[in-house]
């Protein structure tokens, strides 16, 4: 299982969090992941979302763009191959798909 993240996967925004009381969104799409049992490979895509794609061109962001058709993070791909766009929908997958331990 793979998440394509921005910069990392840090919860607060120092400034951001305090004021806005908004998490960094591919911080809470990993920590979702973590507390239902995953153990994603966190990738780091750099860049920004929302700056064109000459200015995007981190392997990462390369990825993502394949993937999905743009180039906004966090993207889930889970080991069946089944693609996640967006912090919410991590979020849901990872409460209605917690891991299971097999031996």
């Amino acid at each position: 299982m793979k998440i394509y993240v921005c910069y990392g996967t840090w919860l607060n925004t120092p400034g951001v969090t305090q004021v806005t009381g908004h998490k960094h969104v591919c911080g809470e799409a990993y920590e979702s992941l973590v507390e239902a049992g995953h153990k994603p490979e966190a990738i780091n895509s750099y860049g920004f979302g929302l700056l064109p794609e000459w200015m995007n061109r981190s392997k990462g962001r390369r990825e993502v763009r394949k993937l999905t058709g743009q180039q906004w993070v966090p993207v889930l791909v889970t080991d069946d191959g089944t693609v996640i766009s967006g912090s919410r929908k991590i979020i849901d997958w990872a409460a209605a798909n917690p891991a299971t331990d097999t031996p």
